[in-house]
């Protein structure tokens, strides 16, 4: 039967509330706040103002009957830096801002289970159906309700060719088309101003990525994460996450159309490497 459930011992949670909560998200990231509906959820960044990426999240809105404002489910070990960040850009919003991540766990549920008995906050992952949902809430209730290890999630991100920040791309460093930020629904290209959005609308209206963070089959030993990629002895890119012979690599998008052009063969350490997702 095709289900799973994982605890995210990665994942931390921020807590946004007050009456200007959907004004400040929505003027600082990629994404859309406006508009969200109890139990939806929404994949989003915040990048620097050359258009880096900082930080990725999702955005929930809390319960109803709650106080206005919002759960960020975010990666564990950039809390401090994320609300150093939040607060930096606070001002006078009428908001406040709290680390939750000592009463509040993330977890991952796929295939064909559903959260109906499950106490806390239920979102369908925003980034593709194929991944589930993701649950909010006490870590000794997400604990027993996720029971499988969280190696069996990173193997179906993988499958699914799905990036993860720290691991896959480095954060002040990659843009968003690099680590697929626009095919993961993590942007909105109608929405206003934010930091960097002149740099993401330039790449994408004009399709000009360089650099994509593409699904890969290893034929041999499976390399080391970080590991380059090499085109003969031209480096095109470095692998990032592995999971058995699949991975993930970011490539620069014109070298493999060159290898491709030419027949030259794709290698990550001892392992010939085939490219199994169109740029």
């Amino acid at each position: 039967m095709d289900r799973g459930a994982s605890l995210l011992a990665d994942r931390g949670v921020i807590k946004i509330a007050g009456s200007e909560a959907t004004a400040f998200l929505h003027r600082l990231a990629t994404n859309s706040m406006l508009g969200m509906r109890q139990g939806e959820g929404r994949y989003a960044a915040i990048l620097t103002p050359q258009g880096k990426l900082l930080f990725d999240f999702f955005v929930v809105p809390l319960q109803e009957g709650a106080e206005a404002g919002y759960l960020l489910d975010c990666g564990r070990d950039q809390i401090q830096d994320l609300l150093k960040k939040l607060s930096f850009h606070k001002l006078r919003a009428k908001i406040a801002i709290e680390d939750e991540s000592a009463r509040l766990a993330v977890a991952a549920l796929w295939g064909d289970a559903e959260p109906r008995e499950f106490e806390g906050v239920a979102f369908a992952d925003p980034r593709m159906p194929a991944l589930g949902f993701r649950l909010i809430g006490a870590p000794d209730k997400l604990a027993a309700f996720a029971p499988d290890p969280l190696a069996a999630y990173e193997a179906r991100r993988i499958a699914l060719g799905v990036p993860k920040g720290g691991v896959d791309f480095a954060y002040g460093d990659a843009f968003v088309h690099d680590a697929d930020l626009d095919w993961l629904n993590g942007v909105d290209f109608q929405k206003g101003c934010y930091p960097g959005q002149e740099v993401v609308a330039r790449v994408h209206f004009r399709n000009s990525p360089r650099k994509r963070i593409l699904k890969v089959r290893f034929n041999g030993p499976p390399p080391r994460p970080g590991s380059e990629v090499m085109m003969g002895e031209i480096g095109i890119g470095r692998v990032g996450s592995i999971a058995g012979s699949e991975g993930l690599a970011m490539l620069r998008i014109d070298r493999l159309e060159d290898a491709k052009s030419a027949g030259i063969p794709l290698k990550a350490g001892e392992a010939s490497l085939d490219v199994t997702q169109l740029p």
